[in-house]
């Protein structure tokens, strides 16, 4: 059953670290290109959309599993070290990062009215959100490629054990 939760965790770690590198490597780059307004709506729109089940399954279960699978293995070393590596890294540097950096800044942007902006205003909130968000996203994205090769090498390390 151990093996089951490793797997599972393995995972899901690797579905947030592709969102998170996908996301990095193309959305933000067309994204950058958009106009003012257009970058903000596209932002709005895609901050609201995040929010759905399949997300906060990915999300907030490798959250959760992380930990708990790194509990079970909590006897067998070097996969626990591996392991408690990776969950600090996620839950510091991915779902802390997203908690105390980006969502403010979504929640921010979300109650920013564009069509009621002047365009100095629309400008103004972009330069206060585009470049922390982006950075933001950047730490996430790095934390939670290290979250899946510490899970990857957990795996590796499970499979050599007698």
């Amino acid at each position: 059953m151990t093996t089951v939760f490793l797997l599972i965790t393995a995972v899901l770690t690797a579905l947030i670290a592709g969102l998170f590198y996908a996301y990095s490597c193309s959305v933000v780059l067309g994204l950058g290109k958009l106009s003012d307004t257009e970058y903000l709506k596209s932002m709005q729109s895609i901050n609201r959309e995040i929010l759905n089940p399949v997300f906060f399954m990915s999300f907030m279960g490798t959250a959760v599993l992380l930990p708990v699978t790194t509990f079970l293995f909590r006897g067998e070393q070097p996969v626990f070290i591996f392991l408690l590596l990776a969950s600090a890294a996620y839950l510091i540097g991915v779902f802390g990062v997203t908690v105390a950096g980006n969502v403010p800044l979504n929640d921010m942007l979300d109650k920013f009215d564009i069509s009621s902006s002047t365009a100095e205003a629309v400008n103004q909130m972009r330069e206060s959100f585009e470049n922390r968000w982006n950075l933001l996203n950047t730490i996430r994205t790095v934390f939670s490629v290290i979250s899946i090769i510490l899970v990857v090498c957990a795996c590796i390390w499970r499979k050599e054990l007698p």
